[in-house]
């Protein structure tokens, strides 16, 4: 029995150890290190790409009192994951404050992916409070509805009664079955 204990022991040791690499590995480095300049180009390309994939998205977007956009979010993890991104807040067009997002998880999960997470604020005190707070939960802060497509792959506008909504795009286009519920947005200082 000892012995079974002691094997568990060292496996889930091995896991966290395996963990904790594999985020430092995704997380670390570069990813944490973008400029301004970096982020704005990823930002503008990811606007590009949800225009061009989504009917309706640009006079969606051009309709939106504020757009944060995280251009490379990635998620990875063996046993404890993570995602993490660096994005942009744009106020009319233009670029008004950077911000980075994490969610950390625990469970059966082994691998990674890279998305891209468009938070668009349809209402002006939602954007208000967003950008007054310190550090803002999806979910405790205030809610976050992901939006599916409607007939013809165009924006559903009937159905957006929450005021703030978000997309995911992944590398097959808009991802389903999501959830941003806990994740932090956090403020940064770049240049």
């Amino acid at each position: 029995m000892m012995r079974k204990q002691v094997s568990c022991g060292v496996q889930f040791v091995t896991m966290l150890g395996v963990s904790i690499f594999m985020f430092v590995g995704l997380f670390g480095g570069s990813a944490l290190a973008a400029s301004g300049k970096e982020i704005d180009a990823g930002v503008d390309e990811a606007i590009g790409k949800f225009e061009k994939e989504v009917k309706g998205g640009k006079s969606f977007l051009d309709g939106s009192k504020g757009l944060l956009v995280f251009p490379r979010v990635l998620k990875g993890g063996a046993g404890f994951g993570g995602e993490y991104g660096e994005g942009a807040l744009r106020i009319a067009g233009k670029t008004t404050d950077y911000y980075n997002m994490f969610q950390g998880s625990f469970g059966l999960q082994l691998g990674g992916e890279i998305k891209t997470v468009y938070l668009v604020f349809l209402d002006e005190v939602a954007l208000k409070r967003f950008r007054e707070s310190e550090g803002w939960k999806a979910g405790v802060d205030g809610s976050v509805s992901l939006v599916t497509l409607g007939a013809g792959g165009t924006i559903d506008t009937n159905n957006l009664k929450e005021p703030i909504v978000a997309f995911v795009l992944g590398q097959k286009g808009l991802m389903y079955n999501l959830s941003l519920e806990g994740t932090k947005f956090t403020k940064q200082d770049k240049k």
